[in-house]
This record gives C-alpha cells, structure tokens and sequence, in this order.
C-alpha cells in the first residue's frame, strides 16, 4: 500500500482522536473487572487501558466504587498490571450501519467475519439508544406472513410486534427462526446470536438462512467465550441497525437469539459492578435493561421492525423470570413443546399455551372464529388425552369430544410442516377454512 493511500485513514483516525485524554491508573484488577483510580468518566463511556506490553485494551465504564472507576474490558484483563494507564476516550459504544452491509456477518465490534471485502460505513449510531416516544409509533394493523402455517393461521403476528418464542434446549428455536427468516415477507432481515455456540454460527448462516435469506441479512454474533458486554452489545447493535433500516422506510424483521443470554450477560455485568441479586440471582437493572432493548421495537411513521426474540425455559420451567418478564413485555409469545418436538411434530408450537395479543385486530372475524374453534377442539382434546392414550375413554360419551379424536389427526397434518417448505399466508388461511369444525 503507497503513502498516498495510507495518509487519508491516517488522517480520518486522528480527527476522531480528542486533542487530550483523561487519564487514570489500574489499582485492582481480577477476571472480569478492572478498579482504577480515575480517570472522570461516565457509566457507559469508552476507555483504553494501556498495558505495559503495548496492547490497548479496549473497555467500558460499568460503575464507580467509592472515588474508584470500574471498567471491564471487552477481551481479557490478561496482561494488564498494577498502575497501567486507563484512558477515557469521552464517547459511547458506537456501530456501523448502511444497505452495503446486507449479506454479511459482523462480530459486536462491527467488523466483518465472513472473510470477504468489506468497504466500511461511514455511518455509526450508538448502540445503546432510547426507544422511540410512544406517541410516535403507528398502530399495528398490517398481517406479516412468516410462512409457518401454524403461525399465520392459529397465532398471527403483525407488521411491527415483537414476539417471544420460548422453550427448552434443543426444542428447535434456531430451526424455527431461520425458516421464519427465510420466508418472512420483510425488506431486509437483522439476526443477532448472543451468546451462540461458535460452532453453531456458520451451520446457521449456511443452513437455517440458505442462500436466499442470506441475500437480504445481516447477522451480528457474539459467541459464547466473549465478554459479557460483547454478548450484550450483540443484541443491542443488531436492533441499532435495525432502527436505521426502519428508519429509511423498510420493514424489518428482527431476530435476537437468544433473549436469555442478554439477560444472563447483563447479570454478569451487574454483579461484577456490585448490584444486589434479586430475583433466582439477577439484578434489578437486568429486566430494566431488557425492557429498554425490546421497546426500541414495533411499528413507527418511517418503517417497523417486526421482532422475534427467542427465550430459553431453564427445565422447560415457564415461571422462569426471565420467561415471565418477557412474556409481559412482548406482544404475543409462542411457547415450543418438547413433548411435541419428541413426537417428531414440527413446529413443536404449543398453540394452547401460545398467543398473539394483536390477532383479533389484524385478522377477519372470520378467520379469528375458525381459529377459536380450532382452538377449542384442541382443547377439549388435551383435556382428555390422558383417557384417550389409556383407553379409559369410550365413544359417545361426549359428542364434542368424539368430534375432537376423530379430527386431530387432520388438525395435526394441517399444523405440522417440513423446514424447508414455504406456505404463503393465502394458502395457510385457505387450507384453515377448508377445515370441517363444528
């Protein structure tokens, strides 16, 4: 590379660079947490601590100890020793945005990890930003086709709601979110995996996008080795970038996967700060920080962001806080069922135990009696299944039961879809009505 296309980046970097620092000194330092005296700085502002050995570590403002400042690094403390140099850099978490991202994979830093050429946007927003006045967002009228049967029939999801899919390990969220990526009706598409398996990152990009979803995504990952506040930052960038694509017009879909490792992230980063634990070991500021993230979602006058946000049920418990939080915050929730998954039924949605909150305003009434009734069947079906599986039950006792065994098998075929196969939101409702409920 010749002077003459070095001196420009040269030149770019030190306009960024303040003409002076404050500076501190490293007084403790363990794991995570890096306690120095000084230098004036704010929760969440952007340090360097200079080790001896010439390695910059970049970290973050997490609190104060008495006159002490406590950061954490964004790698490792590895290296750094007693009086190193902690300067304040006097700016928040910042991460690219831009259309020319789309197709790529980025780390929580903003820089691409797919080893292809990559020009850099020349746009940045902070990554932590404030959710939207809500007198500035529109009402949710508009169906989003997911191309899931089971959820444009019997749970309706609408352009700009946010949603939670919850379940256990190994139930198939990822499976089911990367079919609802590729085949969602949306302009572009913003995953983030928090806290994700290294491993499972390029089956995810490869496998459950395919060639076709990944045209039009841009995936941000944080795996599960990284810093607490990586894995935060994940799920904060991914719903950065889309709030810059919802703000130029599109219609976004939002994936965060997984909700639980945000909240398990922020807990580390809590109680390294000194928080209290409160409930099952999490501080108070973690469903703090959670409504913040998941509000900076839904339908606005620009665009909307239309947000799928996957939580893991610890022993398939849905008392789980993190669970009951988010199943308070959200506007609908799909619960997955082992029991469903064991039974080789997929999607595993559990449709009695989920709900679309904004179902009965997007959709016919029409189409919301059928689902009611379908539903009922249902229903009545689980409430006996255990009679049914022993033989205990004899026909003609109850009508509407024996209505219910004999229809299960079609309402089972009607819910039940290969991962790879599409179905429009006009083919799911047609096939619904083609239904024979009483």
């Amino acid at each position: 590379m010749s002077g003459v296309e070095i001196l420009p980046a040269y030149f770019e970097q030190l306009d960024q660079r303040p003409t002076w620092r404050w500076c501190g000194r490293v007084e403790e330092a363990n794991v995570q947490i890096v306690e120095s005296v000084g230098p004036p700085s704010f929760v969440g502002e952007c340090c360097d601590i200079a080790a001896s050995d010439g390695v910059l570590h970049r970290a973050e403002v997490i609190g104060f100890r008495g006159p002490n400042v406590l950061v954490m690094p964004l790698d490792t403390t590895q290296g750094i020793q007693y009086g190193d140099p902690v300067l304040a850099l006097g700016k928040v978490s910042t991460f690219p945005v831009g259309r020319e991202m789309a197709g790529r994979v980025f780390n929580a830093f903003g820089r691409p990890i797919d080893d292809k050429p990559f020009k850099k946007s020349t746009q940045i927003r902070p990554v932590d930003a404030v959710a939207p006045h809500p007198l500035e967002r529109e009402p949710i009228r508009e169906v989003l086709s997911t191309g899931v049967c089971a959820i444009d029939s019997m749970l309706t999801v609408g352009r700009g709601q946010r949603v939670g899919i919850m379940g256990g390990s190994g139930v198939g969220k990822s499976t089911l979110i990367g079919m609802m990526a590729r085949n969602t009706a949306a302009d572009i598409i913003v995953v983030g995996l928090v806290g994700e398996r290294g491993r499972e990152v390029r089956e995810f990009v490869e496998e459950a996008l395919g060639e076709e979803g990944r045209r039009r995504s841009i995936v941000i990952v944080s795996t599960s080795d990284e810093s607490p506040l990586l894995r935060m930052r994940a799920a904060m960038a991914a719903t950065t970038v889309a709030e810059y694509h919802a703000s130029v017009g599109n219609d976004v879909l939002l994936v965060i996967d997984s909700l639980t490792r945000y909240a398990m992230a922020s807990r580390e980063v809590g109680l390294a700060a000194g928080q209290p634990p409160a409930t099952k070991g999490y501080p108070p500021s973690v469903f703090a920080g959670l409504a913040r993230l998941v509000e900076r979602a839904g339908n606005f006058r620009t665009g909307s962001i239309t947000a799928f946000y996957t939580v893991l049920m610890e022993g398939d418990d849905q008392q789980d806080p993190i669970v009951d939080a988010t199943r308070s915050l959200l506007d609908g929730h799909i619960v997955l069922s082992r029991e469903m998954a064991s039974e080789a039924w997929f999607p595993p949605i559990d449709i009695l135990d989920s709900l679309s909150r904004l179902m009965p305003i997007i959709i016919s009434e029409k189409h919301y009696q059928k689902a009611n009734m379908v539903r009922r069947l249902m229903s009545v079906y689980e409430r006996s299944s255990d009679l049914i599986r022993i033989g205990a039950y004899k026909s003609g006792t109850d009508l509407e039961l024996d209505y219910a065994v004999r229809i299960m098998p079609i309402l089972k075929t009607f819910l039940t879809q290969d991962v790879k196969y599409q179905r429009s939101f006009e083919d799911n409702l047609k096939q619904l009505f083609a239904l024979e409920t009483q």
